[in-house]
């Protein structure tokens, strides 16, 4: 009898949540042509559950993935339909459009490489946004964007925002990759994992954007525009690099929330996060 009767109210408590709110919905293998890349690239997006019974325009979260993974990382193994549906009927999330870009070209990161001829930054920026910012109901003033992502996905996040500060009002990297700003130990690191750059490819990627260079021509101003919330696990093997731009990032008066929570590099830990990360930059999108 106790069975059937919390059954009830559970299918009673599903049927008011769609009726009230609608479905939220994922399409995770979306295209579009890059003139800058010469190439179709893939992405995928969470729309709300009350997109499709508003006319209401979107903050928006562009949420980026780790190295190995594509577009449908944060779907797959990230669950972000579930987390997002739930922080939103909860209040704990403002509704939003979430943006999941694919990175997974057979070259490491999100940056610009011009010695390859690939240029990854300016076809998100130029191409991607543009492209999904007209084509969906989404806000498109700093105040109403923020990104985030895990890894490869927490350096590039770290490195978007620094680079166009003008662009986000909230930036969330999660265990970030960044690299060493020691080169030969930054090119020992990514030959772990089949590729390699030549000295001089790496001192320009590390230049160009590893955060604790970029935060040193930056007034504290422009810096304290964003707000920052930085997340690694006690037991990361990025921990040590994540403590290092916390600290640089406190000795030079950026406002910022450093949480370390016990876990490592895994799903497991990014999965946690992911629920403080849409609470923490809906903070942000209510204060306007």
């Amino acid at each position: 009898m106790k069975k059937t009767y919390r059954l009830s109210i559970l299918l009673l408590t599903l049927f008011l949540t769609n009726f009230i709110y609608g479905q939220s919905k994922v399409f995770d293998n979306l295209t579009m042509n890059s003139e800058i890349l010469n190439m179709e690239r893939n992405y995928a997006i969470y729309l709300p559950p009350d997109y499709e019974t508003s006319s209401r325009s979107y903050p928006v979260l562009y949420l980026l993935h780790g190295l190995g993974d594509d577009q449908t990382g944060w779907i797959q193994f990230g669950e972000v339909k579930k987390i997002a549906d739930n922080s939103i009927i909860n209040g704990k999330a403002t509704p939003m459009i979430i943006v999941m870009p694919d990175a997974n070209t057979g070259r490491v990161g999100y940056f610009n490489m011009p010695s390859k001829d690939w240029m990854y930054e300016d076809f998100f920026f130029n191409e991607l946004m543009p492209h999904v910012e007209s084509k969906y109901r989404i806000k498109s003033e700093k105040k109403f964007r923020a990104i985030s992502g895990l890894s490869m996905g927490g350096g590039g996040t770290f490195t978007y925002a620094l680079h166009r500060l003008d662009l986000f009002s909230a930036a969330a990297p999660l265990s970030a990759a960044t690299g060493s700003l020691n080169v030969e130990e930054s090119l020992e690191r990514i030959k772990r994992y089949g590729i390699e750059f030549t000295r001089a490819e790496m001192e320009f990627l590390l230049k160009t954007n590893h955060p604790l260079e970029l935060i040193d021509n930056i007034p504290l101003k422009k810096l304290n525009s964003i707000r920052w919330f930085i997340d690694c696990g006690d037991d990361d093997y990025l921990y040590e690099d994540n403590s290092l731009i916390h600290i640089a990032f406190s000795k030079k008066g950026i406002n910022h929330e450093y949480r370390v929570r016990d876990g490592a590099h895994t799903w497991t830990y990014w999965r946690e996060s992911l629920p403080k990360v849409l609470e923490f930059i809906s903070m942000g999108f209510h204060q306007y």
